[in-house]
């Protein structure tokens, strides 16, 4: 097979969360611990930092990938999901998994994840494992998928682990309360591993803490810093927290980062990783951002930041996938001086476009269906004047189209 070829086996072959939801979720890690088995163990093969949370894990990591790269390490970053090109998810120096080599790696091993009925994602983060350890990397940044407990990458045993935040996301599969998701993304922690908590929540800070304490893990709640980040979201400043902190306990096993390191990476993570989709500027006149913030926490996070910026009219290109609680989110958006272009992204679970109208026009939002994200963005783009602001988001997956 071609790279084409491969990838459209990976993604039609086998079940994929990205377009198929909960159907694609496996509530046991059996796959991966008997493919990493084949496979030689290969995550044993290099150290680690393993990351979990509902929001911030993806720009917590490639900010730590960007800051250990500046320090002269050989980085790989494990991310989900990709915007554009499957390879996005398993980069090492910034640099994208070359196709050849995912060629390789499913050829050789499309038999066994045959016989294993591995999953999308299972099969993604063994060939994350497999490339890293061939490519001989000095540390890897693993972002978990969903969760953390039976999260196909939590075989891993890392240097440190990291938890951003917790909110209500997923929660058909990860539980209807907070204290529940909170416990299975605390399912990363391990023994005599540091934990970097990301955020202090109240309701859920006594789990962390009894899980660490029966683990002997020693738990790291961060503190504020006043670094300059790349990556312009008001929202990163709870990241770049979160990975100061992780450096400074890296530091403390040895790794050699300054703080010359620290700045620059902080201040390059686009450059040295490639990053795309938090708030991000695509044009200025108009002004027009995306940003991938999809569930309730991360649309609250854009509002507010919407209200720090001076625009005559807001133009509003938005879509969902099913499995978000779109009344809420809808509860959220901006009434005033804005208008909504609903389009749906082109996955299986997408929200239909018709029916994220007719939820919107019952909370007072009114505006105009299309069907498709490119439409609504260019009719968007046409209406809007030079004093105007264009944001297009509320999923992943419509930003991936944009872009």
């Amino acid at each position: 097979m071609n790279y084409q070829q491969t990838v459209d086996w990976l993604f039609s072959q086998l079940p994929m969360y990205q377009n198929q939801g909960k159907a694609a979720y496996k509530a046991d890690i059996g796959n991966i611990v008997e493919a990493c088995i084949k496979l030689d163990q290969p995550q044993l093969k290099f150290p680690s930092v393993h990351i979990a949370g509902t929001n911030g894990k993806g720009s917590t990591s490639h900010m730590l990938a960007s800051v250990i790269q500046e320090a002269g390490y050989k980085v790989g970053l494990y991310t989900s999901p990709h915007l554009k090109d499957f390879r996005e998810r398993i980069r090492i120096n910034g640099q994208k998994i070359s196709q050849k080599n995912v060629i390789a790696f499913v050829a050789q091993n499309k038999s066994l994840f045959n016989d294993l009925g591995a999953s999308f994602f299972e099969m993604t983060v063994a060939m994350a494992f497999d490339y890293f350890a061939k490519q001989k990397v000095d540390i890897a940044i693993i972002e978990t998928g969903l969760g953390g407990r039976l999260d196909s990458t939590n075989v891993i045993n890392p240097l440190v682990s990291v938890i951003t935040n917790i909110s209500m996301d997923h929660s058909n599969l990860l539980g209807n309360t907070i204290e529940v998701i909170a416990e299975e993304k605390a399912g990363i922690i391990k023994s005599n591993t540091p934990v970097i908590i990301g955020k202090k929540q109240k309701e859920i800070s006594s789990i962390f803490e009894s899980i660490a304490s029966s683990k002997n893990a020693k738990l790291v709640q961060t503190k504020g810093y006043t670094y300059d980040c790349d990556l312009k979201g008001n929202y990163q400043k709870e990241n770049i927290n979160t990975s100061v902190e992780t450096i400074i306990q890296l530091k403390k096993l040895g790794w050699n980062v300054s703080e010359d390191n620290l700045k620059s990476g902080l201040q390059n993570v686009v450059k040295n990783t490639q990053l795309q989709g938090r708030w991000q500027t695509l044009k200025l006149n108009p002004l027009v951002i995306c940003d991938t913030g999809h569930n309730i926490e991360g649309i609250k996070q854009i509002v507010e930041q919407l209200k720090s910026i001076n625009y005559q009219k807001l133009h509003f290109v938005i879509g969902f996938v099913q499995d978000k609680n779109i009344d809420e989110i809808l509860d959220l958006l901006p009434k005033e001086k804005v208008d909504y272009y609903f389009c749906q992204p082109q996955i299986q679970r997408a929200l239909n476009v018709d029916k994220l109208k007719s939820i919107a026009k019952k909370k007072g939002i009114i505006g105009e269906k299309f069907e498709n994200v490119s439409l609504a963005y260019n009719q968007a783009i046409n209406n809007a004047k030079s004093q105007d602001l264009v944001f297009i988001g509320g999923s992943t997956f419509v930003v991936a189209e944009i872009l």
